[in-house]
């Protein structure tokens, strides 16, 4: 049974759009998409340098923009994805990619949405000086506990040992200083804000607000709701939780519970993939795994594709 799962912010790099650009129809999605939300996809996919990709407004459609593109050029046919897809997640702001790919939204509803998240997320950011850092190693449970003492918040639950604290740049360095017992690193992420906390609250209603005039679908395949792990089977259901999402946690550890349950035997991640089969590697063996990086690897994913489509 294969899964297909988006990666959230962060995952974004300098030029990584530029290989995609030479495939067909690549360049008018985006370009069509960056009509839509008045916002240079293109240039900052493949010009941006790492400064400018990590502004939320910008990192958040481009990541989006970029999972379509590169899932659309593996199935050639969308309406294939229902029927070779066992199960579809995204996490964080992957969750949009997700929810375009599984019917809910279209592309365009999609990119315009998570364009107006991107800017209520970053105006909510700018308050505050906040930020986000990757607790690796270490017991989850007395980590937590360790976070909630510094005021921290376990913003992100990854499973595979890895916890993401968000807070205030203050609390962070305190964090920094004061790692929890079994931790051995600590990394700070390259995000603009303490997402998926209370510091996001402005953002909820910003949202709320751009998603008062959709009507979503219900999903044509299983979607692992970020929220807890579990699926939700109407497309009302899962716009109210994208909309809260942005200052609710994400439990990935649950969503990977969740692929085990199905009976997950595949994962592959939309470009730009890593992070997502990283953690997958480790908290689900036996699992095969494979991230969309750069059309190089298109082949491979068709064939992993072949072989485990429900």
């Amino acid at each position: 049974m294969l899964v297909l799962v988006a990666p959230g912010q962060g995952a974004q790099t300098p030029g990584f759009l530029t290989p995609w650009l030479e495939l067909p129809g690549v360049r008018g999605a985006l370009e069509a998409w960056s009509e839509a939300v008045q916002l240079d996809l293109i240039r900052y996919g493949t010009e941006g340098d790492a400064e400018e990709i990590r502004d939320t407004a910008v990192a958040q459609p481009l990541l989006v923009a970029a999972g379509l593109a590169s899932a659309y050029t593996l199935f050639d046919d969308p309406a294939e994805l229902p029927r070779k897809v066992g199960a579809i997640a995204g996490h964080s702001v992957g969750e949009l990619t997700a929810a375009a790919l599984a019917g809910v939204l279209s592309d365009e509803e999609t990119i315009r949405l998570v364009r107006a998240r991107g800017l209520a997320m970053a105006e909510a950011a700018a308050v505050t000086e906040t930020g986000m850092s990757a607790l690796l190693g270490g017991d989850p449970q007395v980590s937590v506990a360790h976070l909630e003492k510094l005021g921290l918040t376990p913003a992100n639950v990854n499973g595979a040992g890895q916890i993401v604290a968000a807070g205030t740049l203050e609390q962070l360095a305190a964090l920094n200083e004061d790692k929890p017992e079994g931790v051995r690193k600590v990394v700070p992420l390259k995000v603009a804000g303490a997402f998926h906390t209370h510091h996001m609250a402005p953002a909820v209603d910003a949202l709320a607000k751009a998603a008062e005039d959709l009507t979503p679908a219900d999903p044509r395949l299983p979607y692992v709701s970020n929220k807890d792990g579990q699926t939700v089977a109407t497309g009302t259901e899962v716009l109210t939780r994208l909309v809260g999402q942005v200052a609710n946690p994400v439990r990935w550890d649950r969503c990977m519970e969740t692929f085990k349950e199905l009976g997950v035997t595949a994962l592959l991640e939309v470009s730009p993939g890593g992070t997502l089969t990283g953690l997958a590697k480790r908290a689900l063996p036996g699992v095969q795994t494979l991230a969309l990086k750069t059309p190089d690897d298109l082949d491979a994913a068709r064939e992993l594709i072949a072989e485990h489509s429900s």
